[in-house]
């Protein structure tokens, strides 16, 4: 039987995707575009529900931008706004519209408390252990030790990297500011942030970030399968 499927929306431009299998298990929030200029898991996820992806088991929930002015911007923040990213858990009555926006994200994550919560990046710098920060193609955790899913993922990863700088590795970096880290040591979920190499062509990127989405739902339980759209 087909999945069910919910649309809401936080405001006019930021739709949150709940996707509900017939068969229990656990949730899984993946989100992209908290940063604009980071747009290649906003495409892999907008893809992914055109292809009419769908959890085997539980539930998904996808917000595909979460930043929609720094999006239009294509620039980390919207024009004289705030990193979205720094603002949680936010502030329903704040002067600052990233304060409120976070605090909405904030309270739907709560109602919502996903086992796993997915953020996709992307970084000018691909990852070098002494080189920091720096991040390119790497599974980012704040928490030690590291929760089991961020080896498997980054193992899955490596057996269909197409040359050696698409090799991916996992990195420890916590900043207790970040939304992840906030929502993980508020909820105690398993919370990851996916990081691409900007250097390489948006198309490979997006796909990468398809790819990993989908290795993240398997190893959390969700599964991921495809209904063809009609």
């Amino acid at each position: 039987m087909r999945a069910s499927t919910q649309v809401d929306f936080l405001s006019p431009t930021i739709p949150i995707h709940t996707i509900r299998a017939t068969a229990p298990g656990p949730t899984a929030w993946i989100e992209a575009g908290i940063h604009g200029d980071e747009i290649a898991g906003v495409h892999a996820l907008e893809e992914l529900l055109e292809a009419g992806l769908e959890p085997e088991r539980g539930t998904l929930i996808v917000c595909p931008i979460m930043n929609p002015g720094a999006y239009r911007a294509r620039h980390r923040t919207a024009p004289d706004g705030l990193d979205l990213n720094r603002c949680f858990p936010g502030d329903p009555g704040g002067a600052r519209l990233e304060h409120r926006l976070a605090a909405t994200f904030m309270d739907t994550m709560i109602d919502a408390r996903p086992d796993l919560l997915v953020t996709l990046h992307e970084s000018k710098n691909k990852f070098h252990p002494d080189v920091q920060p720096s991040f390119g193609q790497t599974v980012v955790y704040g928490v030690q030790p590291a929760p089991s899913i961020v080896a498997a993922a980054v193992s899955k990863m490596n057996t269909s990297v197409r040359n050696p700088a698409e090799v991916w590795a996992p990195h420890h970096y916590p900043v207790s500011t970040s939304s992840t880290e906030v929502i993980v040591e508020r909820l105690g979920c398993v919370g990851l942030c996916i990081e691409t190499w900007m250097g390489f062509p948006l198309s490979r990127r997006v796909a990468m970030h398809r790819e990993i989405v989908c290795v993240l739902l398997d190893e959390v339980g969700v599964g991921a399968r495809f209904q063809a759209n009609t």
